[in-house]
């Protein structure tokens, strides 16, 4: 086990730096860099340069990528402080040569500061990764808390009517996806055309700290009730049918055969032997799904509810093109699906121990 872990490890910056190439590559391509755009609001809208030149030292702008070299927004404007601009955010510099000094500094998680906003982008992400961690953490917890007893149901009356309607609610809640259940949540019941019964937006209310210690966990569970709900919506019916397939299978092995030969009772077979081996490979995804449902859905339920996490500060950094944090919290992203990779091979080697990833082939 030592030696695959040791593999996957060796794997890990080649494949983080494989993720950035792609990316730096296809920001040389993308019109409308964070130089033209500073240009053409100082034409556009007067000057509105507030801030930007104390942003390119070498925490920050110096580590940039991708920008336009041409410039249509500039007509009029000296070359000069287009070149004094381009030296500030890096753009001076050969698109291997930024790569490479980015690609340095982020192996040392030096990820620079924001081009606007005057911070660097860990304390940023730091900042934001509360309101995804939350949204993250109790949709996964939620999904389990449902969908295990009602997988297990399904996989004892499994060809029954109960199997075969809320088969088919499960199927419906797949499909639906998780902004348009978000969106429909909201006009329901979030005063858009018929019952205000939750807040449209927000983690907490504005007099969050003016409340008791109840009224805030209660005000904290009012205002993520909805969003909660739309993002856990697709897990949990994956992990429905999980439980089910996965009992299902245990259920057709010999030795629960045996044990009801033996005498024992269905519900001392189905907790007391099915249940711990069927659950093995459910309790051993919980890492990765709960990554999955922290980066699919994070960016648009986010979105719509107003919630100032890492997927709207990522989205709104794409349409800024503040590359240091858009590509900051990339390496991060991807760098933590890749560890959380690993760790979920681990869970199934520690809940299972008769798993060998060593006799794989690779």
């Amino acid at each position: 086990m030592g030696a695959y872990i040791l593999r996957r490890l060796a794997l890990v910056i080649p494949t983080l730096i494989g993720i950035m190439i792609v990316n730096f590559t296809l920001t040389q391509f993308v019109p409308g860099g964070p130089i033209e755009q500073i240009l053409a609001q100082m034409e556009g809208e007067g000057n509105v340069f507030q801030g930007f030149a104390g942003g390119g030292d070498a925490g920050g702008g110096a580590n940039a990528i991708g920008g336009d070299d041409r410039y249509q927004g500039a007509r009029g404007l000296p070359p000069e402080f287009i070149a004094d601009l381009e030296k500030q955010f890096g753009f001076d510099k050969p698109p291997l040569q930024r790569f490479f000094e980015m690609m340095w500094n982020y192996l040392r998680f030096d990820f620079g500061e924001s081009y606007f906003r005057s911070i660097s982008v860990i304390d940023l992400v730091l900042e934001k990764m509360p309101v995804s961690i939350t949204l993250g953490l109790w949709s996964t917890l939620i999904a389990y808390v449902v969908s295990i007893p009602l997988g297990v149901r399904k996989a004892v009356r499994d060809g029954s009517k109960f199997d075969s309607w809320t088969s088919g609610l499960i199927i419906v809640a797949y499909a639906i996806p998780a902004f348009l259940f978000a969106i429909m949540l909201l006009v329901l019941f979030a005063g858009g055309s018929y019952w205000k019964i939750f807040p449209l937006r927000g983690l907490v209310s504005d007099n969050w700290e003016e409340l008791s210690l109840l009224g805030q966990i209660a005000d904290y569970f009012w205002h993520i009730a909805l969003p909660v709900l739309a993002t856990s919506i697709s897990g949990f019916a994956t992990l429905t049918l999980l439980t089910k397939n996965s009992f299902l299978d245990e259920i057709k092995k010999q030795y629960v055969v045996t044990a009801k030969a033996k005498g024992l009772s269905e519900r001392k077979v189905l907790y007391g032997h099915v249940f711990r081996n069927a659950m093995l490979i459910v309790i051993a995804g919980f890492p990765a799904m709960f990554i999955g449902i922290l980066f699919s859905s994070s960016l648009l339920i986010e979105t719509i509810f107003s919630l100032d996490g890492l997927g709207r500060l990522g989205f709104e950094a794409a349409l800024a093109r503040d590359y240091p944090v858009l590509f900051g919290t990339l390496y991060i992203f991807g760098l933590m699906g890749l560890v959380i990779g690993i760790l979920s091979d681990l869970m199934y080697v520690l809940v299972d121990p008769r798993i060998d990833f060593e006799s794989r082939e690779t």
